[in-house]
């Protein structure tokens, strides 16, 4: 056990001197997190709108300081006339423009019912029906409002609930998928090349004739990853939850317990890489091409798999990334317990020692 160690400190001091590993394994994390959090989130925050008010009475008054006060709206101009609505597209002064025709207050006190128009610039269709849906909902939580006290006859009111995600932002579903992302990539990344890199230095002569076994050696190179991946997913947690809002519904223990086994998983397959190849430049690309794009189209992250050919479908259920995620979610987005994510756990660990005795097996003990 005590020579297990001495491999373990000294791949620890190895990775501390050199800065360039250092920076890759944490520095890229927070890097994702925050572009991923703030800059690629499907989320559409301080949208110009322009409203066309031909009634100017109270109730136009009181949605159109609702839109300008969300988050999602900012109010760019008013405009006079409908020739005006085009042009404030073309300008690019808005992207969506809220209509109220004459008389709108008086119908709605009269007859119980008004009509109102929005516009959306439909150039970037999924920002104009993502516009359309924010005012939309705007718009029916005044309705509401007006008419609380006042029943009205042959109405339907329709109850709209989004569990876990009421708010509809972006970083529940980015924030997962980052996590899963991160782990694989640097995990699997900095282990491919723990094995070559003693074969390219000359230094697999000293190992091989070591009273280790192949597996304990193997195992000793993945336990300073461990510790490292580990203060990675801290730091992510950490950004989470400061920075973009999301709060961690689930056992903490049970989410930290379910990312360790999905970190020996990444560790295990970057060492297949490791002791399958015999090049630090063909683990790299190995590592980073052959499991980016595994990844990001088969984990549910990007791309809904539901959605996918069923040969697709089959062929996710081999991404140890989509596991993750799905455990992920369950735990910190919907608060569930293990009773709850047993299968997919089942599956991380049953890959984690498939692809561990593969590594073993591939492991050469002679020099060529």
């Amino acid at each position: 056990m005590s020579e297990f160690w001495t491999y373990v400190i000294k791949e620890f001091k190895h990775i501390l001197r050199d800065r360039r590993t250092l920076f890759v394994l944490l520095g890229i994390p927070i890097a994702q997190i925050l572009l991923f959090g703030f800059a690629l989130t499907n989320e559409v925050k301080n949208s110009k709108f322009a409203v066309l008010d031909l009634s100017k009475d109270e109730q136009t008054r009181l949605i159109t300081e609702r839109l300008a006060a969300s988050q999602f709206f900012d109010l760019a101009e008013h405009l006079t006339s409908y020739d005006q609505i085009e042009r404030s597209f073309q300008a690019g002064h808005s992207n969506l423009v809220v209509v109220f025709p004459a008389g709108f207050g008086r119908d709605l006190e009269q007859s119980h019912h008004a009509q109102v128009q929005l516009v959306a610039d439909a150039s970037d269709p999924n920002l104009g029906s993502t516009l359309i849906n924010y005012a939309s909902a705007i718009i029916q939580d005044v309705q509401m409002e007006l008419w609380d006290d006042q029943p009205l006859p042959y109405s339907i009111h329709t109850e709209v609930r989004m569990l876990y995600n009421p708010q509809l932002k972006g970083a529940f579903n980015f924030v997962p998928g980052v996590m899963a992302m991160v782990m694989m990539l640097i995990c699997a990344m900095m282990t491919s090349i723990a094995i070559v890199r003693e074969k390219e230095q000359g230094n697999m002569e000293v190992l091989l004739v070591s009273p280790l076994k192949p597996m304990v050696l193997i195992l000793a190179k993945t336990v300073p990853y461990l510790a490292l991946s580990l203060v990675n997913l801290t730091t992510i947690l950490l950004l989470s939850v400061t920075l973009l809002e999301l709060p961690i519904a689930g056992n903490l223990l049970l989410l930290y317990a379910e990312s360790g086994l999905f970190i020996m998983t990444a560790l295990a397959l970057g060492m297949l890489i490791s002791t399958s190849t015999n090049s630090q430049m063909m683990a790299m690309f190995i590592s980073l091409v052959g499991l980016l794009l595994p990844t990001l189209m088969f984990s549910g992250f990007m791309f809904p798999i539901e959605n996918m050919p069923l040969p697709l479908q089959v062929l996710s259920n081999l991404v140890p990334a989509k596991w993750y995620y799905l455990i992920v979610k369950d735990v910190m987005i919907k608060g569930l317990g293990f009773m709850s994510i047993w299968k997919e756990t089942l599956i991380l660990l049953g890959m984690t020692v498939f692809l561990f005795v593969l590594s073993w097996r591939k492991f050469d003990i002679r020099l060529t």
